[in-house]
């Protein structure tokens, strides 16, 4: 991708990947302009979302995020908590987090889901006013869906290895039952 079309996306938005069917929403912080530019979410080579995705169980098979639209099919979703694309998630304001919630609250009531899974912890921490929050399940909830912390797949993101990654996403996964 060339530099142009990265330039191009900077403040683009992705739209969410629902759809009737969803039980659980993963929530990322906001779009990188790689993922603008493709219209993909978490579309950055390196980004370990889809791995994590499927070696966790929640897929049968590992997605390209192209196949993004497939992933109702599965009773899954994608939103972010910030909807405009940065070259980093530090670009963003704590307002633009804050927002969230409430956003997040409307889409779990109108969706009916399950479970709002942020990935990414010190967002959380910033969007909903927690800052010991940790990764793993909450007690709280986002309308009526329970609020989930896994870490964030960006390949930025050393502390976690793709198999300590994927084994966060498969608790996640055996909670739903």
């Amino acid at each position: 991708m060339k530099a142009a079309d990265l330039a191009a996306a900077r403040e683009r938005t992705l739209d969410d990947v629902i759809g009737s069917g969803t039980r659980v929403m993963f929530c990322g912080i906001n779009p990188g302009l790689y993922s603008a530019a493709t219209g993909w979410h978490f579309a950055r080579p390196g980004n370990r979302f889809w791995p994590a995705l499927h070696l966790s169980g929640f897929t049968p098979r590992r997605l390209h995020p192209a196949e993004q639209h497939l992933l109702p099919s599965y009773g899954l979703g994608i939103t972010n908590l910030a909807p405009r694309a940065t070259a980093k998630a530090v670009e963003l304001t704590a307002d633009e987090l804050r927002q969230a919630p409430a956003r997040l609250a409307r889409l779990a009531d109108e969706a009916r889901l399950q479970v709002i899974a942020v990935v990414g912890v010190t967002a959380y921490r910033t969007a909903y006013g927690r800052p010991k929050a940790r990764i793993g399940p909450t007690e709280h909830t986002a309308g009526p869906a329970r609020l989930w912390i896994l870490p964030n797949p960006s390949g930025l993101n050393a502390h976690y290895t793709l198999p300590a990654l994927a084994e966060e996403f498969r608790a996640l996964r055996e909670s739903l039952g």
